[in-house]
């Protein structure tokens, strides 16, 4: 059996069309025989509270933002319709917080308004001249320093947020690479990401192996094995059904080259 995808966004994502409904997604799961499914739509923030660490470090706004927030009642409403129709397919409710380590308070409030099963961490964007900026538009004229900063920031967020299980596509930027991401290099890298690996190895969670990001090697999956990394989850990253548990099989074998093997149940996340 292939393992749970982790990382699945539908119409209630901001960046999402209205035609990916978690109905779709789950009918996709189920042929695909995922054992789970977790709707883990984007939580980001636009506007911040006076206790967000965003307001200290003197960060006034996003740049060119359609973020929207999630409508949780319609959400919540889909996801047990979801529940009932595919008793075979278990489906955990889910966010993704952007660069949750500035938004703690923000965070702490919605999830309290709406918990949820899973929580992933991302970094989309990074901070210049007072604004956060989508860190694809940042990578030129300089993509190297614009990584290395990237990835310094990630064990940042790994050290001071707490509020995620699962830390999702650590390198993020690669899919803009400029000239393509068959361009970038991990290799060039390796000091960072295991920086990013030890730090997260420490707090025992997650690492996630994102199938819509250009595919981690076994390389970059082993520095996290060998930094003490405890836990790998799948995530297709899907914002359109189709691509619900795409290249897991793939996936799989990256993992399992690396060390590590299916967790206690087919629910789990795979462990070393």
């Amino acid at each position: 059996m292939r393992p749970p995808d982790n990382h699945v966004h539908t119409r209630w994502s901001w960046d999402t069309s209205e035609t990916s409904t978690m109905v779709r997604a789950c009918e996709r799961a189920v042929a695909r025989g995922l054992p789970a499914i977790a709707f883990t739509e984007h939580l980001d923030f636009t506007t911040w509270s006076p206790e967000d660490r965003a307001t200290a470090d003197g960060l006034v706004d996003r740049h060119a933002s359609r973020h929207l927030p999630i409508d949780i009642e319609g959400y919540s409403a889909e996801l047990e319709e979801c529940r009932e129709r595919f008793p075979e397919l278990r489906i955990w409710s889910g966010v993704e917080t952007g660069e949750p380590h500035l938004f703690a308070a923000s965070v702490a409030r919605h999830l309290s308004d709406a918990p949820v099963d899973r929580v992933l961490g991302s970094l989309h964007s990074l901070s210049q001249d007072g604004r956060l900026y989508g860190v694809g538009r940042l990578l030129y004229p300089d993509p190297d320093s614009t990584m290395r900063r990237y990835l310094a920031e990630v064990v940042d967020m790994v050290e001071n947020s707490d509020v995620f299980q699962v830390l999702a596509h650590v390198d993020f930027p690669r899919r803009y690479w400029p000239g393509g991401s068959d361009r970038y290099a991990e290799k060039d890298y390796e000091e960072e990401y295991r920086a990013v690996f030890r730090a997260l190895a420490d707090t025992g969670r997650a690492l996630e192996v994102n199938t819509s990001s250009p595919l981690a090697s076994v390389d970059q999956v082993r520095w996290f094995f060998e930094e003490g990394g405890e836990a790998i989850s799948f995530g297709s990253d899907a914002h359109q059904p189709a691509a619900v548990g795409q290249y897991f099989d793939l996936a799989v074998d990256v993992v399992e080259s690396a060390g590590f093997r299916p967790g206690r149940d087919a629910f789990d996340f795979w462990r070393r």
